[in-house]
């Protein structure tokens, strides 16, 4: 059995480290910097670096802020935000990334998932999905719809059919972002988990909702997750990953030491 990953997640927003609840209310709360390199002592598996707005502003992702953090650790590095041609995606790896994240605009542009899947490898290639519950619809079935922008814009696609779709394209991973667990801390959205670990072959990362050690076992073991996305637990130091690994292990759960 595979270990399973703990990954230290750095929303960033005017070059600082930010926090929001449910996509909203987001604060700035710190240097992302000083933070990858303290994730990174404390053991995280691997550090992703999200440029928050922008997609939203139409502008490049802080490549300057990428270059930084790249610098202060020496795990997987992954990133995305505003990342809108193949272009965009090389001048990322070269600033020190190792995996790319598309979102908004690879909805806007299928083509560039298989694009950087073909560049990179489609380990490299990471389909992040910003998901919202919604009603059940004869187009969005599962009850959960994709969302972009930073969560401003709704798509009417099927969460589970556009990710299946993506992988079909070439993404060798997916995140997924639960919106309504987001920033929370009341646990992460185990039924769309388990919804995606379901319809994919790739490995599936958990996103929004982690507030204690046992709702990352709950979302590696019953939502069937690769990996657990963790950020507002360890951004406020209610724990540290030393911490929840330690927990994990003597619940059970294979994770790296």
């Amino acid at each position: 059995m595979l270990s399973k990953r703990l990954i230290a997640c750095l929303d960033i927003r005017n070059g600082n480290l930010a926090k929001s609840v449910k996509f909203v209310n987001t604060k700035e709360i710190g240097d992302p910097v000083e933070a990858a390199g303290r994730y990174y002592s404390d053991g995280a598996d691997e550090l992703v670096f999200y440029d928050i707005n922008a997609s939203f502003e139409n502008r490049d992702i802080l490549i300057e802020t990428v270059n930084r953090v790249a610098n202060q650790v020496f795990i997987p590095f992954s990133v995305g935000g505003g990342l809108r041609t193949l272009d965009d995606c090389v001048k990322v790896i070269l600033a020190g990334a190792e995996k790319i994240h598309l979102n908004s605009n690879a909805v806007k542009n299928p083509k560039l998932i298989s694009l950087v899947a073909e560049r990179f490898g489609s380990q490299c290639m990471i389909l992040s999905a910003d998901v919202l519950r919604v009603e059940r619809t004869a187009h969005i079935l599962s009850g959960f719809e994709i969302v972009i922008n930073g969560g401003r814009t709704r798509t009417g696609l099927d969460a589970v059919e556009w990710i299946k779709k993506g992988v079909d394209l070439g993404a060798g991973e997916v995140v997924i972002n639960a919106i309504d667990a987001d920033g929370t801390r009341e646990g992460y959205d185990i039924r769309l988990m388990r919804l995606i670990a379901d319809a994919v072959r790739v490995p599936v990362v958990a996103s929004g909702g982690a507030g204690t050690p046992e709702h990352i076992r709950e979302v590696l073991t019953d939502g069937g997750a690769d990996a657990a996305l963790i950020s507002s637990m360890i951004h406020y130091k209610n724990y540290t990953i030393k911490q929840i690994k330690e927990y994990l292990s003597l619940s059970g759960v294979k994770v790296r030491r």
